[in-house]
């Protein structure tokens, strides 16, 4: 029998969706499960957008152009100007998704065996992304206790050596929520222009920026302008994560040329996504302000939540809709396992039609890459309505009042 190539075996299972069949099959059973794992909001999409959807009247569904249709592109200038991200549209690339950008990155910007430093806790597919790009991730540890703030930059400098390339950030954070301050940004940005990397910046949360601080993006730093690389996509602004509509920004044109090869070869980002991210951009504004209030109110409703249950603590988050959270068990991947698989919640409150009620919730560890970090963490995203997430909590709570008998 042929044997599975290594870069496959090397490929790690998403700690967000490994668990889903134990899902399926708890729904299965008549349970009703509040998946706190994934960042899939619940919010509607624009009205604006789904319109696009219902007025769609191409009769070909017809290739679009490698690098996008420029109109989008051409609006996409726009919305970024409101962030002070000033880009002209041939700056930008539409991708099929975040993801593709992330990998077009690296695939772009990294030869086998170069090494990106990246801090830890982070998206774990970035890490699937370097192994396809056959770069390596170096990851940089934070601490909860902390709540997640950058090591010293001696700390970075340490880990810098001849096949360093590039230092990959996601700000607001995934998975920890975690918004990096002016000094830290700054801090990066005097690393980048002394080693001369490349800064690959993870800016799909950007709307959701809990702080009275200004949001700084890697755009905004002067003196490496030719040194970034930012990641956006539509996914996570508009609920719209089923069009995969992304983007890659830069203003180094020897990137985008390159870019744009791998993008020719994949041949065009999804045509009737980019219609609909299109049609998301204009005429959304109070939808995005009913959107951020909501989650601000979610965020307070978590973690309050969670700080609550005996045993448990989580920092506030300032970014994004997700934090990682403390619980008091030894291994958070065989607990969340056992939510799924050998526990369900059932009183007055239950609805009538489910035979109990348990909650999926992602593992930490999946986020790390150094051995026995976040072993007793989890990631929660707190996408679903606030009853739905108090309800979660309860039953959290239950769970792990249960899970001592087992663990004892």
């Amino acid at each position: 029998m042929p044997q599975i190539s290594e870069r496959g075996t090397l490929m790690p299972a998403s700690p967000i969706r490994k668990l889903a069949p134990l899902a399926y099959a708890a729904e299965d059973r008549g349970i009703k499960v509040y998946r706190l794992n994934i960042g899939q909001p619940d919010l509607p999409t624009p009205k604006a957008a789904l319109d696009a959807i219902h007025n769609f009247d191409h009769k070909v569904l017809e290739y679009s152009p490698s690098q996008g249709f420029r109109s989008y592109r051409e609006k996409l200038v726009g919305y970024y100007a409101k962030y002070n991200i000033n880009v002209t549209a041939d700056d930008i690339i539409v991708t099929t998704g975040g993801s593709e950008a992330v990998l077009f990155a690296f695939m772009a910007c990294l030869n086998p065996g170069d090494e990106i430093i990246v801090p830890e806790p982070a998206y774990a597919n970035y890490m699937a992304f370097a192994i396809s790009a056959g770069a390596v991730i170096r990851t940089i540890s934070t601490t909860i206790d902390e709540g997640f703030c950058l090591p010293k930059v001696e700390k970075f400098e340490e880990l810098i050596n001849e096949r360093t390339k590039a230092i990959l950030i996601c700000n607001p954070n995934n998975p920890t929520g975690y918004l990096y301050t002016q000094k830290e940004m700054n801090q990066i940005r005097d690393l980048v222009k002394k080693y001369n990397l490349y800064l690959f910046s993870d800016e799909v949360y950007r709307e959701f920026i809990y702080t009275g601080s200004p949001y700084i993006s890697a755009m905004h730093l002067e003196g490496i302008e030719q040194n970034v690389v930012l990641i956006d996509s539509v996914s996570k602004r508009y609920s719209e994560c089923g069009i995969r509509i992304g983007a890659l920004i830069t203003k180094n044109e020897a990137v985008r040329k390159t870019v744009m090869k791998f993008c020719q070869a994949r041949l065009s980002p999804p045509l009737i996504g980019q219609l609909i991210a299109e049609a998301s951009i204009e005429g959304t504004e109070q939808y995005s302000r009913e959107v951020y209030d909501e989650y601000v109110e979610r965020r307070k409703c978590l973690i309050d939540g969670v700080n609550r249950i005996p045993g448990c603590y989580t920092p506030m988050p300032m970014g994004a809709f997700y934090t990682v959270a403390q619980l008091p068990v030894k291994d958070a991947e065989k607990f969340c396992v056992w939510c799924l698989s050998d526990f369900c919640w059932k009183d007055e409150h239950t609805p009538a039609d489910c035979a109990g009620e348990t909650i999926m919730m992602a593992p930490a560890a999946g986020f790390y890459s150094t051995p026995g970090m976040g072993l007793n963490q989890v990631r929660l995203a707190y996408v679903l309505n606030k009853s739905d997430i108090t309800r979660a909590l309860f039953v959290l709570e239950k769970a792990l009042e249960a899970y001592k008998k087992v663990e004892e």
